[in-house]
């Protein structure tokens, strides 16, 4: 019997364990440049392993592993995508895992959070729709001894953390894809094109979204200020959504018919789309052009030829892995980073596949 749990034990540390990337200040559970197949391989890992892995999580020492799921808008692409992963990462541990969208609603989101209190959950893993809500969240969590991380916004307090947080570092990433935009406005002769105007999105009141949109900023002011000075650089702001996106950017674009060829970039990819389709209903796509946040949407954009020319690409996966993958630290009794985030990569239609690989299907 010794030798059948040491085989078991075994089989179980081997099982693969996704690995995020970090920066400088760092560390990270999963990783987007070296994920490939994993959540899928998760998926399907063998009942012995799970058998002898799960007790490992569990807090309760009830022989049961329960992770709840809790996103602010659990129907958007991206939080579809994560909760696959971190569905798959926990079913791979032996547990069971509850994906719960609250649909940007806080009453529903405390009521979710109070739920999988009530149900002995081992953890939770939450992207809040409300800021404000994070002390009160936290307070709950630590009351019942459940450990609970943020994912994409933080649970944060006068502008610190105060949970584990996995996600992206939102002003490199701003940087970065306003350098491509930049660039493609060099190669293209529209540094003094009087017919072209520059559109940020902004989300001003998501803390995670911010930090993206100042990069942006601070990049195109810093490279090319006379956008600003000759009021060629315009703002709009919306609430994540692609339907916000399309109906604040649409106003800007109808508004400024000056304007004839548009270079965008936005907060995430649902309400830079939204962007993508005002301009093909002005009948202004030919010259523009957009630059996504994650990429998620941006390769359908890219089969389909729309002037979503680039995005970002920061694994939706590997924040789902991360995510539960801190959890279960946390329900072991290790020490954490209070901040993780995966890195980024610029996509555009040559190269997407590549940077993307499974996910870019």
């Amino acid at each position: 019997m010794k030798k059948v749990l040491a085989f078991l034990l075994t089989v179980a540390m081997c099982l693969p364990m996704a690995a995020c990337s970090t920066d400088s200040s760092t560390s990270t559970a999963a990783s987007a440049a070296t994920y490939t197949a994993a959540s899928d391989a998760a998926s399907t890992a063998t009942s012995t392993a799970a058998a002898a892995t799960k007790v490992l999580h569990d807090r309760n020492g009830d022989g049961k592993l329960v992770i709840y799921g809790i996103y602010k808008s659990g129907d958007q692409t991206w939080f579809l995508n994560e909760g696959k992963a971190a569905k798959a990462t926990v079913e791979a541990a032996g547990g069971t895992f509850y994906y719960v969208d609250v649909a940007t609603d806080p009453e529903k989101y405390q009521d979710a959070v109070k739920n999988a209190i009530a149900n002995k959950a081992d953890g939770i893993v939450t992207c809040t729709p409300d800021q404000t809500l994070s002390k009160n969240i936290v307070d709950l969590c630590t009351e019942a001894k459940i450990p609970v991380v943020a994912c994409d916004d933080a649970l944060e307090a006068d502008g610190k953390k105060i949970a584990p947080w996995v996600g992206i570092d939102g002003y490199s990433i701003g940087c970065a894809d306003a350098k491509w935009l930049t660039d493609y406005i060099a190669k293209n002769n529209l540094t003094d094109d009087k017919a072209c105007g520059i559109l940020i999105m902004t989300m001003n009141t998501t803390s995670s979204c911010v930090p993206r949109t100042n990069g942006e900023s601070e990049t195109i002011n810093k490279t090319y200020p006379q956008f600003k000075s000759s009021k060629r650089l315009f703002t709009c702001d919306y609430d994540g959504t692609t339907d916000k996106g399309n109906s604040t950017s649409a106003a800007i674009f109808t508004g400024n018919p000056q304007i004839t060829k548009w270079i965008v970039c936005g907060a995430n990819e649902e309400g830079v789309v939204g962007a993508v389709r005002a301009l093909e209903t002005a009948g202004l796509d030919k010259n523009a052009c957009a630059v996504g946040m994650g990429a998620y949407l941006a390769k359908d954009e890219y089969k389909k030829g729309s002037c979503m020319k680039a995005a970002a690409f920061f694994s939706d996966v590997a924040i789902g892995q991360g995510s539960v993958n801190t959890v279960f630290d946390l329900i072991d009794g290790k020490n954490v980073k209070l901040e993780t985030a995966v890195e980024a990569k610029i996509t555009t239609p040559d190269n997407y596949t590549e940077i993307m690989g499974d996910e870019a299907k």
